[in-house]
């Protein structure tokens, strides 16, 4: 029987939460990420108007499973596995960064402890980030001779921007979540102990946000970003046009006349 290293509650107040759970450090090992992956396309269907992914009280995710790297037996058991090998490993992280990044609706990591490599990478695949005071991220692949494989030389500079993100990546350094915060990896700090239930709550908020207005405006921010100006204005004036298709343009525009600004119930 598979273990199960990826947990999933469905909420009241349409928040999914999403715990990975793999021992003391999380290593995000290639089948905790194949259940992610599987896991992940299906939340808005079931219901999840909005995401937190944890990794529980004591740590995100520390990274790679190295082992997973390693040749399995043979005379150099430490020597690096065949190339087939890392590339399924490098594709399990591909795949599962890209699930989270795709889900149509809003998503929160929530970081206690460390955050590191692909668990940093992770992160990033969010649309926010609450940390603990004590959270610590990185991407410390240089110093194993290898560069990150999760999204971080392409998700990062895009977040903190180039000079920052090639800081990171070069030295491989950890930073603190106030230093985290000053950068922009990071969008609350908070007290280790409250990092769960803030994010759920400002989850919250968006579960009770017009859903698919909300999914439409992730989706024209995230492909603008990846087009130039001219382009992602055309995506955004498509994605305008379609939002006033939706049930919520008519709860809200209905509202807006007849009750005045910011008192629509959404579906």
């Amino acid at each position: 029987m598979v273990e199960q290293l990826v947990h999933l509650e469905h909420r009241d107040d349409g928040v999914a939460v999403i715990t990975l759970d793999n021992g003391k450090v999380n290593p995000l090992c290639v089948e905790l990420l194949e259940q992610l992956d599987h896991l992940a396309p299906n939340l808005v269907g079931d219901g999840a108007r909005a995401v937190v992914l944890t990794g529980g009280p004591k740590v995100f995710a520390a990274g790679a499973d190295i082992a997973e790297f390693a040749e399995r037996g043979g005379e150099e058991p430490f020597a690096i596995a065949a190339p087939e090998r890392v590339g399924e490993v490098g594709h399990a992280f591909l795949r599962a960064t890209k699930a989270i990044a795709a889900l149509r609706c809003p998503t929160i990591a929530a970081v206690n402890g460390a955050a590191l490599g692909g668990g940093c990478e992770l992160a990033i695949s969010c649309d926010f980030r609450v940390a603990g005071r004590r959270a610590r991220f990185g991407q410390p692949e240089i110093l194993l001779g290898i560069i990150p494989g999760g999204g971080g030389t392409q998700r990062l500079p895009r977040l903190v921007g180039p000079a920052r993100a090639k800081d990171l990546i070069y030295s491989g350094r950890t930073i603190e979540a106030e230093e985290a915060l000053r950068i922009g990896l990071v969008d609350r700090v908070v007290d280790d102990e409250t990092v769960l239930d803030d994010a759920l709550e400002w989850a919250a908020t968006f579960a009770r946000g017009p859903r698919h207005s909300l999914a439409l405006a992730k989706s024209a921010i995230d492909e603008g970003l990846q087009v130039d100006l001219s382009e992602g204005l055309e995506i955004e004036q498509g994605r305008f046009l379609q939002s006033f298709t939706t049930n919520d343009a008519l709860i809200g525009v209905r509202s807006f006349l007849t009750e005045g600004p910011g008192k629509a119930v959404f579906d």
